[in-house]
C-alpha cells in the first residue's frame, strides 16, 4: 500500500501509524497480498526470462511485497518512487542486496511524466487509486510514452464495479473492512476507513479500459480478480 498521493507532512505522519497496521492485513491475508503478490512472482519471472529489464515502481512504499518478487527475478534495474521518506527509508532495508536499485522521494505522477528513462516494466500497487480521473489518465499517458515497445504496466489495485457509484463501493468496501479484518485494533481500523473514505477513488475496468485505449496501451489484461482488488496488464 502507499501513501503517495499525499503532502510529505500527513503521509509521514500517517506512515509511522499504518505500517503496523498493513502488517496484520498482510500477515492475515486481508487484501489478498499472498495471491495478488505471486501473480506478480509470475509476471516478472516471465519476462526476466525473456532477458534483463528495468523497473520502474509508481507510489513503491516501502517495497514489502514487492522485495519478494524482485528477488524471484532479478531486474537491471530498479527505479522506486514515493513521496513518504519513511516508507522509502523502510524500502531500503527491504531491496537490501538487490543491485542497481535507487529510491527517489518525488511524486509519482510528475516523476513519469518528467523523467527520460525508458523502461521494460512500469509496476504501480495500491497507489493510483488515490488520484482522480484526469491524474490516471496523465499517469496511463505517461506510461505509455516511458515504456519500450512491448513493454507492460503492471496495476495492482482496487476496482469499481460496473455501474457503481464511489459512494456504493465505499459503502461495501467499508464494510468488508469492519466485518472481515476482524483481529485490526479498533482505533486503527477506523482510521484506516477514514483514509479509505477521503482518499481513495477507485475506476471501474470499463473506465480503465477507455484510459488504457486514449493512452495508446493494450486492453487490460485481467491476471487475477480476488473481490474488488485486481492485477491488470497493459502493454505497448
Amino acid at each position: 500500500m502507499s501513501l503517495s498521493s499525499l503532502s510529505q507532512d500527513d503521509n509521514t505522519a500517517l506512515f509511522r501509524k499504518a505500517w503496523t497496521l498493513y502488517d496484520t492485513i498482510s500477515e492475515k491475508n486481508y487484501m489478498f497480498h499472498r495471491e495478488i503478490y505471486g501473480h506478480v512472482t509470475g509476471l516478472l519471472q516471465q519476462r526476466h526470462a525473456q532477458g534483463q529489464y528495468h523497473l520502474l515502481d509508481l507510489g513503491c512504499g516501502n517495497a514489502r511485497f514487492l522485495a519478494p518478487c524482485l528477488r524471484a527475478a532479478p531486474p537491471a534495474s530498479y527505479d522506486g518512487v514515493d513521496l513518504s521518506a519513511s516508507a522509502l527509508d523502510e524500502a531500503r532495508t527491504h531491496l537490501n542486496g538487490l543491485a542497481n536499485t535507487a529510491l527517489h522521494h518525488k511524486d509519482m505522477l510528475q516523476t513519469v511524466e518528467d523523467t527520460d528513462s525508458a523502461f521494460d516494466l512500469i509496476f504501480s500497487g495500491f497507489a493510483v487509486h488515490h488520484l482522480d480521473a484526469a491524474g490516471k489518465q496523465r499517469l496511463f499517458s505517461a506510461c505509455a510514452e516511458r515504456l519500450v515497445p512491448g513493454g507492460q504496466f503492471i496495476l495492482v489495485d482496487v476496482v469499481r464495479e460496473e455501474g457503481q457509484t464511489r459512494e456504493q463501493y465505499l459503502d461495501g468496501y467499508l464494510n468488508f473492512m469492519r466485518t472481515q479484518w476482524t483481529e485490526v485494533v479498533p482505533e486503527q481500523l477506523e482510521e484506516a476507513c477514514a483514509h479509505v473514505a477521503a482518499y481513495d477513488f477507485p475506476e471501474t475496468l470499463a473506465d480503465l479500459k477507455q484510459m488504457a485505449k486514449q493512452a495508446a496501451l493494450s486492453e487490460p489484461e485481467i491476471i487475477g480478480q480476488y473481490q474488488q482488488h485486481c492485477i491488470l496488464r497493459f502493454t505497448v
